[in-house]
């Protein structure tokens, strides 16, 4: 077997943006815990991957989905002789900045975000996990971790990965493009793929938007009807590859078929008529939260006292949210739609909706008896 051996020293995977004592967890172990405990990980069990807000629990949410890169980066990771604690901190945190209602909402919130830069999830879960957390202090990981979350983006089409050689300036970055700095992330941004493809197969068998039949049948044959059996597929590949060629990658076999595999997900799933009729209904609600809230965010700044006494509790809401983060808004130049991109970007699509619903519809006129 090849040895993977990452370009930059182990000292300075570890580093941290405000040195700490390491304790009996280990470095990577202690990122793993830190992510677990925020409060962005926790909203994700309620932000869906595609079927948005939906009523049936076997639909995957952005926690389980993350589990499930934790779990597929591991065997890999174990099979190929590398850090498997650095690959679970990564899957863990790789998906804390999505926005509300899947791609839906990040293409949505990105559109809206063109004056401050624009939204990916890629670079907002960095920012939440470096600024946002913790009250606004950040959760203080290890550059090897933030780096491989910043630059997971599973929707590139990459036929094998080998280590970025050069120290980045992660807040620098702003698009989503960059490749990770070990072995490590370029396992966690391989598993991304492989843990959401077949998944998203069994979600739309489920919600009756397919049948296992409608999938191509050398598809089936190549790489099974089920998703335990196109992860074991995939996983059983690129390590048999990736020890042969001294890199990260899938067969040229196993790149097609991903590649086949993805048209068939956005032609008969993502892009079916169901979903684009909930997809115009989330813009709508994206939209409408958007304005809204900057409307006082404009107005009120960091005027505490006014989001206080507004007539309306999403107003008062998005104040506290800014008062107990403070830290992270006055550190940088004030921009009403960077904070107001933050604030959706951290909604769960419930929350959303709920919120939508609050600003929209007039109260119920109350009778006195």
């Amino acid at each position: 077997m090849r040895s993977f051996q990452n370009p930059l020293s182990d000292d300075f995977y570890k580093t941290r943006i405000h040195k700490r004592t390491e304790d009996i967890r280990g470095s990577y172990f202690r990122d793993q815990t830190a992510i677990i405990h925020s409060m962005a990980f926790r909203r994700l069990k309620k932000k869906t991957q595609v079927f948005f807000s939906p009523e049936n629990d076997h639909v995957c949410t952005r926690i389980e989905h993350s589990l499930h890169v934790s779990t597929v980066a591991s065997v890999i990771c174990k099979a190929l002789g590398l850090d498997v604690e650095m690959a679970q901190a990564i899957a863990l945190g790789h998906d804390i900045g999505h926005a509300p209602f899947g791609h839906a909402g990040e293409k949505k919130l990105n559109e809206l975000a063109s004056g401050c830069g624009g939204f990916n999830h890629e670079v907002h879960s960095l920012r939440v996990l470096d600024h946002l957390e913790n009250e606004g202090k950040g959760l203080d990981l290890t550059y090897a971790v933030r780096d491989g979350i910043v630059s997971h983006c599973g929707e590139e089409d990459d036929r094998s990965l080998e280590p970025c050689s050069s120290v980045k300036n992660l807040d620098e970055i702003q698009k989503k493009s960059t490749i990770p700095t070990t072995y490590e992330g370029c396992v966690v941004r391989f598993s991304d793929k492989i843990a959401y493809l077949g998944r998203d197969i069994e979600d739309a068998i489920t919600a009756g938007i397919i049948k296992i039949e409608d999938v191509p049948k050398n598809i089936r044959d190549a790489l099974g009807s089920k998703n335990g059996e196109i992860i074991n597929a995939f996983v059983t590949d690129l390590v048999t590859w990736s020890e042969r060629n001294g890199l990260i990658g899938l067969s040229d076999q196993k790149v097609a078929l991903i590649k086949e595999l993805k048209d068939f997900n956005y032609k008969k799933i993502y892009k079916h008529q169901k979903l684009l009729t909930y997809i115009e209904y989330v813009e709508k609600i994206i939209e409408n939260l958007f304005y809204y809230y900057l409307h006082h965010v404009t107005e009120y700044q960091m005027n505490f006292s006014m989001y206080k006494n507004a007539p309306d509790k999403a107003a008062q809401r998005i104040g506290d949210y800014i008062e107990r983060r403070q830290s992270a808004y006055t550190l940088e130049s004030f921009n009403a739609t960077r904070v107001v991109v933050d604030y959706i970007a951290g909604m769960t699509d419930d929350y959303a909706l709920k919120t939508f619903e609050e600003i929209t519809l007039p109260k119920p006129i109350e009778f006195v008896r």
